[in-house]
């Protein structure tokens, strides 16, 4: 049986994070062919690595203040100053969302070089079919071999993108040591509506898509499925099977006003001529039935264009679903925090089980937060072990 100080289950952002603050003797290991690949595909490629604005209120969690004690002790700006250091270009592009200038894989080179420069190992294609604590020990069955380690950290995330290997393996392992799973779902997920949006597909729009719980302003996709784009995909994170989501088509415009000022100089125009030059197109066309978009402008009455502009800034829509975890960014709910330390992520019933990163009961918003979530809870855990085992 080979033995290491620090086992850590999960070659992701999170886990070879914490590799690299672990300290000595510190073995990675991941049944995937290479590490990192939810880090290789994001942003599209290029790994929005962060946000310039991250705090508490932009994560979901049964307890909204857990997050915030590892989130203060590792900021935005720590990891910014690391990717600085490597010499990774980066640029802004929304609402503080930050970019490689080049491809997402700087991003995983730099995590395998602090895993490197702290000693850590990595080991890959290696799978865990059981996980015990014998007192003294936790004992790992892989398929390479027997393990044991004094530190075991569960970094293995959650279910989303099962295509690149996701499992609930973390979840399993912290129930078999006393802990409760929060519900789980597909977070940062297109919404779907079976093929009633397929005519629209590919319109894009700036709007406010909203639930009772929550509100932001993107961009929308329609697609031939339903409604993507990163309006859709923060608001899904809030939305339940049943519920209405509201959509406002022309945020920030007081469309009756417009429509009104454009009666007096246009009024021989169509309507929808009118809103097209507001909305796309297509999209104008499709509502037409629905909202009774006939006649020019000057026919309309200023009761009709309050009406006209009532729906199309609140315009209710019921999704069938959602797409899954198959296209899923990441999974709301995990392991709860309420059977863990804020401080250390150290679990309350096993001392010596950590678990960081996507499986714990965290999930940011669109935009860096899931990412700035991963470093800042593998620090934490990291430097916990690290100082444990030095004090030994």
């Amino acid at each position: 049986m080979h033995h290491h100080r620090t086992i850590i289950l999960g070659a992701g952002a999170a886990g070879l994070f914490c590799a690299a603050h672990a300290g000595p003797d510190t073995l990675v290991i991941d049944h995937a062919r290479r590490p990192a690949e939810k880090v290789r595909i994001s942003g599209g490629g290029r790994c929005n690595f962060t946000n310039l604005d991250v705090s508490a209120e932009n994560y979901l969690s049964e307890n909204p203040h857990f997050a915030k004690s590892a989130l203060a002790r590792y900021t935005q700006w720590d990891f910014i100053e690391l990717v600085s250091r490597h010499g990774i270009a980066w640029h802004e592009k929304t609402l503080g969302q930050l970019f490689c200038d080049g491809k997402s894989g700087e991003i995983i080179d730099m995590l395998l070089a602090g895993m490197r420069a702290a000693g850590a190992g990595l080991r890959l294609e290696t799978s865990v079919a059981a996980v015990s604590h014998d007192g003294a020990r936790f004992r790992l069955d892989s398929n390479r071999g027997p393990l044991s380690c004094e530190h075991l950290v569960l970094a293995t995330g959650g279910k989303s993108i099962p295509k690149m290997g996701a499992t609930g393996l973390t979840y399993d392992i912290a129930r078999q040591f006393g802990h409760r799973i929060t519900e789980t779902r597909p977070a940062l997920v297109p919404l779907t509506f079976g093929d009633r949006f397929a005519p629209l597909a590919g319109v894009s729009l700036p709007v406010m898509a909203s639930t009772a719980r929550a509100r932001f302003a993107e961009q929308m996709l329609f697609t031939h499925r339903g409604l993507s784009g990163p309006a859709i995909l923060q608001i899904s994170s809030y939305w339940r099977e049943g519920e209405t989501i509201g959509i406002d088509l022309l945020p920030g415009c007081d469309l009756a006003a417009e429509l009104r000022a454009r009666r007096q100089i246009s009024g021989r125009r169509a309507l929808t001529t009118e809103l097209a030059e507001l909305l796309p197109a297509r999209l104008v066309e499709f509502l037409a039935p629905d909202l009774g978009l006939a006649g020019n402008l000057a026919d309309q009455s200023d009761a009709r264009l309050a009406e006209i502009a009532g729906a199309l800034a609140n315009w209710q829509l019921t999704p069938t679903g959602s797409e899954g975890y198959r296209t899923a960014e990441v999974t709301l709910g995990g392991v709860a925090t309420e059977g863990l330390s804020s401080q250390t992520m150290e679990s309350r019933h096993r001392p010596g089980l950590y678990v960081i990163g996507e499986a714990v009961d965290v999930t940011g918003w669109l935009g860096g937060y899931n990412f700035q979530w991963a470093w800042a809870s593998a620090h934490a855990a990291g430097l916990a072990i690290a100082a444990r085992s030095a004090a030994r």
